[in-house]
């Protein structure tokens, strides 16, 4: 299946999951058939992957709600490259290739970026729905982002094989619809986890 091909069953999935957060009936009526293959994706491993990606897709909530309204910016390229070279090293050794998963990092920040900057862009546009807390950066938020990291590396290991597989691009997007169903994401973050998709296949 060629790239937009996938691309393009992406966005389907990603429409139902989107009227799903609206309550559609169309889309509780594909429910069942979202559910369907839930077992196949699973066993692939991806599954797991993708759920971890949106999880943190959706600390980038706090992320951003944590540095609004603040002199801290939302590229911090200090932080990045610690995170990036952190995960090289840490790849290395897992027996992991460094650069493929300084990759799949790189597409991960991008992506809680990517959140972020929709947020900034609603928040200013709509002051009603500003966060009205400040999540801790240090005590609360960056620990949740290292556990995910670390579990994250933990599939990228597990998920080596079907990841080389030449399978690999049709399974990680079923993966990722059926994470963006059950995490009832909507547009913003469904961009997001698209965003943090490209470097999963080594064959893309």
């Amino acid at each position: 299946m060629r790239p937009h091909r996938l691309r393009s069953v992406f966005v389907t999935a990603a429409v139902l999951a989107t009227a799903a957060v609206s309550g559609t009936t169309s889309a509780t009526a594909h429910a069942p058939a979202a559910y369907t293959s839930a077992t196949a994706v699973r066993a692939s491993g991806l599954g797991a992957l993708t759920e971890l990606f949106a999880e943190r897709l959706l600390l980038a909530d706090k992320v951003a709600a944590a540095k609004y309204g603040t002199e801290s910016p939302i590229d911090d390229p200090v932080r990045e490259r610690q995170i990036l070279d952190d995960v090289a090293a840490r790849a290395a050794g897992l027996g992991l290739d460094p650069d493929s998963v300084t990759a799949v990092f790189r597409d991960q920040i991008e992506a809680n970026k990517l959140v972020q900057r929709g947020l900034y862009a609603r928040w200013d546009a709509h002051p009603d729905e500003r966060p009205t807390e400040r999540p801790d950066l240090a005590k609360e938020v960056r620990p949740a982002l290292d556990l995910i990291t670390t579990r994250l590396l933990a599939s990228l290991r597990q998920t080596a094989p079907v990841r080389a597989d030449a399978s690999c691009g049709p399974r990680l997007y079923a993966a990722a619809a059926l994470s963006a169903y059950e995490h009832r994401l909507d547009v913003l973050h469904l961009k997001g986890l698209g965003r943090a998709l490209p470097s999963v296949c080594a064959t893309a």
